[in-house]
C-alpha cells in the first residue's frame, strides 16, 4: 500500500466519524500534511448546497475572513472562483492550469502572493451524489514543486469523503447545539444497540419514526438499519429516507464512533426541508416560483443556455425572467445578483460561523434568517 494509499484511508476514517467541523477539518489537515505538502495553512469552506455560496471557512491561525476577499470571491471578474471550480467537472484545478501557465494578471494570484504563496490549488468538496458541500484551497510558495497528477488523483478520491464528512459535521453541531423546531437529533448507541445517549428533542423524532415505542425502550426499525451498516464499516451509505407516522420526511445518518475501545454508533435523525435559501428569496424580493428557480441557478453559476436546458423553456423565456429578477432584486447584472444574495443573506452567517469557531460553538450551514 502506498503513502497515499494509507492517507486516503485515514481521511476516510475520520470523515465517517461524527466529528464537529473544526475537528474534522484539523484532523484531515494532518492526514493532507503528510500526503500533499503546502504552504502555511489549508483553507477549509463549507458551502451551502443549494447556491453553492459560502457558510463559513477555517483557516488555521487566520479567524477572519478579509473583507477584500469576500468581494474578490463575490464582486470580481477574477477567475478561479470557488463557485467555478465546484460546479466543473473535474471538480479541482490550479490558477496556472486556469491561466495557462501565466497567473500573473490575476488579481487572486497577486493576493497570494502578498500572503507569500504562489500555487493555488481549489477542490470541490462533492458527495457521490453530486452535492457540494465545501470546498478546500491548497498553495504552495514560489519555486516548489507544481501540484502534480497523483497528488490530484488522491484529493479528487478523497474529495467525496471530505464532503459527507462535512454534512455529517454540521448535522452533529445542530443535534448537540439546536436552534429550535426542526433541528436535528442524535442518539448513540452500544455494541448491543442499546441507547447509550441523547440530545434534546430527539424523543419527539423518534416517536414519529414507524415501529418504535421509546417508551417501552423499542427502538425503530429505521434507526438499527442505519446503526448496523454504519457498524459494519464496509463502504455501504449508512442512511435511510424514512416517511414519518406524521406524514414528513426523516433522514437518519449513521456513524461509527471510537470510544476508548468500544463499539459505538452514533445515529443522526433530520426533518427533511427544502433548501432554506429558496424561500428566503421568494420573500426578500417578492419573486415567482419560476423567478425563484431561475435564481437558484444564477447563484450555482448556470449560463443562460444551462437554465434553459434546466427548466426546459427557451433561452428568451430565461432573459425575460432574469430581466425582472434583476427589476426586484435592484440589480443590473447576475454578478451583481450574487453578491446581493451573499451579502444578504450568507455574508451574515458567514461572520457569525467565525465567532462560533472562537468560542468553540458548532458551525451552521445555510443562508442566515
Amino acid at each position: 500500500m502506498t503513502d497515499l494509499q494509507r492517507a486516503a484511508d485515514r481521511i476516510a476514517r475520520v470523515a465517517a466519524a461524527p466529528l464537529d467541523l473544526v475537528t474534522l477539518w484539523q484532523e484531515a489537515t494532518d492526514v493532507l500534511s503528510g500526503a500533499v505538502p503546502f504552504y502555511w495553512t489549508p483553507c477549509w469552506y463549507t458551502l451551502d448546497p443549494a447556491s453553492l455560496l459560502m457558510t463559513s471557512h477555517f483557516h488555521d491561525g487566520m479567524p477572519e475572513f478579509p473583507q477584500e476577499w469576500l468581494q474578490a470571491e463575490y464582486l470580481s471578474d477574477d477567475v478561479h472562483k470557488l463557485v467555478d471550480v465546484t460546479r466543473s467537472g473535474a471538480g479541482i484545478s490550479t490558477l496556472h492550469e486556469v491561466t495557462g501557465g501565466d497567473p500573473s494578471g490575476s488579481p487572486r494570484w497577486r493576493a497570494n502572493m502578498e500572503m507569500g504563496g504562489d500555487q493555488e490549488l481549489i477542490l470541490g468538496l462533492r458527495t457521490r451524489t453530486g452535492e457540494v458541500w465545501g470546498a478546500l484551497g491548497l498553495y504552495r510558495e514560489p519555486g516548489e514543486p507544481m501540484f502534480d497528477r497523483a497528488e490530484k488523483e488522491f484529493l479528487t478520491a478523497v474529495a467525496p469523503r471530505l464532503a459527507e464528512g462535512a454534512r455529517r459535521a454540521l448535522l452533529v453541531g445542530e443535534a448537540t447545539d439546536p436552534e429550535g423546531p426542526g433541528s436535528p437529533g442524535l442518539v448513540i448507541l452500544d455494541g448491543r444497540f442499546e441507547t447509550h445517549s441523547t440530545t434534546p428533542g430527539v424523543d419527539d423524532l423518534l416517536a414519529d419514526l414507524p415501529d418504535g415505542d421509546v417508551g417501552a425502550g423499542r427502538l425503530p426499525t429505521a434507526v438499527l438499519a442505519v446503526a448496523a451498516r454504519a457498524l459494519r464499516g464496509d463502504g455501504t451509505t449508512a442512511m435511510a429516507r424514512v416517511l414519518s407516522r406524521s406524514g414528513r420526511w426523516l433522514v437518519l445518518h449513521g456513524a461509527p464512533m471510537d470510544a476508548a475501545g468500544e463499539r459505538r454508533v452514533a445515529v443522526i435523525i433530520e426533518p427533511a426541508h427544502p433548501a432554506r435559501i429558496l424561500p428566503l428569496l421568494m420573500a426578500a424580493y417578492g419573486l415567482t416560483e419560476r423567478e425563484r428557480d431561475v435564481t437558484a441557478l444564477v447563484l450555482q453559476g448556470s449560463s443562460t443556455a444551462q437554465i434553459a436546458r434546466e427548466l426546459v423553456v427557451s433561452p428568451h423565456t430565461v432573459q425575460q425572467h432574469l430581466k425582472s429578477i434583476f427589476d426586484k432584486a435592484g440589480v443590473r447584472s447576475r454578478r451583481d445578483l450574487v453578491a446581493a444574495v451573499f451579502f444578504t443573506h450568507y455574508e451574515p452567517r458567514f461572520r457569525d460561523n467565525e465567532g462560533r469557531v472562537a468560542r468553540s460553538r458548532p458551525v451552521r450551514g445555510g443562508p442566515a434568517g
